[in-house]
């Protein structure tokens, strides 16, 4: 049993979707949450959600794209809690397009969020960890980092946050921190409810387990690298998709 209790974490863009499965699993195992998102009503509905099983959280609405906001998002959890244990950035958006028409508005916002957004709140959050010698840092990469049609920007971005993840466990592996990344393949959310049927089905029959995930899924395995089970593993890159990358 995985007993995160005595910990503190920050999870980036968990108004909703994966980012609330994530937050919402934490707090369930015992940590005590920030639940952070630009959409500021929405972190707070889901933080009063999850008060209601009887669990910690707190709210901070931050876009992490801007370094200010960021950084002020990290310092409020060590403050409120007195250290950080776990980071977890989740933040992200997607701007679709082919490549010849992809403007660079589209380009970016997904690369500030997706990107910039990760070092923005890793930076101080490794500052910190790096002081108490010990520390865990999740980021969620996708299984697009590979490449994918449509998806120039986002792919370039999550193919950063894979590069980033490795430079992080490089260089921060002795302060007994750990940074891996999690690609989730095709995972059910508000967003992905949205795809035509025909979309659906197409995208489904790639998956050897037969089904799209669950944030839960994902969120399993979140819990069990910010725990001190998996305090040998970093600088891994973790699928999270039934199967979908074969």
């Amino acid at each position: 049993m995985i007993d995160l209790s005595g910990k503190s974490a920050v999870v980036t863009g968990s108004a909703r979707g994966l980012g609330r499965g994530i937050a919402e699993k934490l707090a369930q195992l015992g940590a005590q949450v920030v639940i952070s998102d630009v959409n500021a009503e929405g972190a707070e509905q889901a933080a009063a959600e999850i008060r209601t099983q009887g669990y910690l959280v707190d709210v901070f609405a931050a876009n992490v794209a801007d370094k200010d906001q960021a950084h002020a998002l990290i310092q409020f959890a060590i403050e409120k809690y007195g250290k950080l244990d776990i980071l977890v950035n989740n933040a992200g958006i997607n701007r679709d397009a082919m490549l010849h028409k992809m403007s660079m508005e589209q380009w970016d916002s997904v690369i500030a969020v997706n990107l910039t957004g990760v070092f923005n709140c890793l930076q101080p959050a490794a500052q910190h960890m790096r002081e108490r010698q010990t520390g865990r840092i999740i980021n969620i990469s996708s299984a697009s980092w590979m490449g994918n049609v449509g998806q120039a920007n986002y792919a370039a971005a999550k193919a950063g946050v894979v590069g980033l993840t490795k430079t992080a466990a490089r260089e921060l592996a002795k302060f007994n921190i750990t940074c891996n990344a999690i690609c989730p393949g095709f995972i059910e959310t508000d967003m992905t409810r949205g795809v035509p049927p025909k979309v659906w089905d197409l995208m489904v029959s790639k998956i050897p387990l037969g089904r799209a995930g669950q944030p839960e899924d994902v969120a399993n395995c979140i819990a069990f690298l910010a725990s001190d089970q998996a305090a040998y593993i970093t600088a891994e890159i973790i699928n999270v998709g039934g199967g979908m990358i074969l």
